[in-house]
């Protein structure tokens, strides 16, 4: 994690004080009606897309414990999620999961998913390669939100214009639908929130401080920088790396998530179809 400057770090501490006078239940920019489960559609920020509130991530300990279960095994999980009513998949290249994912989406019509991806790419030509390789290998003819995955640096918008720019034309073309980032540290997560052109950020978030970018209070009044811009916001490591260590602690990771009224969704790691049914349920407790 990157050191937080006192001055970031109050004045994050500031708007985190208004962030939780203001929070509900009614995530990002769903005031107009409360959130009731897991499987309502919320919309990500301004970009017009909507996804399910919860997704189904592909990458604890990065991908191993997915790919761990086998095509059969991780099918199952999908479907079962598919079947519970969640429309979110969440994965990208690095994770080694895109065949599984392909595989497991066999047969569901387009319309009914929507599948977030990420590439690591820092060239242009790379980027453009990895659009059409991702599409390849899911089997898709678009990809609705594309991520450039792990930032690290301040300013890292100005090394990656030319691969936003090849991003930019894709979602002009309609070969993906919103542009994305996630990061690693402080620095670039602040950066990130003035970084033009992007729709949606992925962000780790959670009150315990696991496996983040910055304190709780800190990194959530970042979230609302993007959120009040009008940004989808996508929380992930809601429950840590691996987080099932409690039912309590998760359900309070969930109130907490929920309770900051600007995160639209968010993704977990899922290796079993009842670590699934629980989180649906503990969402329900958590709204209650």
């Amino acid at each position: 994690m990157s050191a937080i400057s006192r001055r970031d770090f109050l004045a994050g501490m500031t708007i985190a004080g208004t962030v939780a006078l203001t929070r509900g239940f009614a995530l990002g920019g769903q005031s107009a009606r409360r959130i009731k489960s897991g499987t309502d559609l919320v919309e990500l920020g301004r970009c017009g897309l909507r996804t399910t509130v919860l997704g189904v991530g592909t990458g604890t300990q990065s991908g191993n414990q997915q790919r761990a279960l086998g095509q059969d095994g991780f099918t199952k999980l999908v479907r079962h999620a598919l079947d519970r009513g969640i429309r979110y998949i969440d994965t990208a290249d690095s994770y080694t999961m895109h065949v599984l994912v392909r595989f497991a989406l066999e047969g569901v019509p387009r319309e009914q998913y929507f599948i977030q991806t990420k590439t690591g790419a820092r060239h242009p030509e790379v980027a453009k390669a990895d659009i059409n390789r991702f599409c390849r290998e899911l089997k898709v003819d678009y990809i609705d939100s594309l991520l450039m995955h792990c930032m690290t640096r301040k300013g890292w918008q100005a090394d990656m214009r030319p691969v936003m720019d090849v991003l930019r034309e894709a979602k002009r073309k309609g070969r993906i639908r919103a542009i994305g980032v996630s990061c690693h540290g402080w620095d670039p997560l602040v950066s990130s929130v003035d970084a033009e052109d992007i729709d949606i950020h992925l962000v780790r978030i959670n009150p315990f401080g696991a496996h983040m970018d910055g304190p709780p209070e800190a990194v959530a009044a970042q979230i609302k920088r993007m959120h009040d811009k009008g940004r989808g916001v996508i929380g992930m490591k809601v429950f840590g790396e691996t987080g099932f260590d409690g039912r309590q602690k998760r359900l309070q990771a969930l109130k907490y998530v929920l309770g900051l009224g600007c995160v639209d969704a968010f993704t977990i790691g899922f290796t079993s179809t009842a670590q699934i049914d629980e989180t649906l349920e503990l969402i329900r407790q958590a709204l209650a």
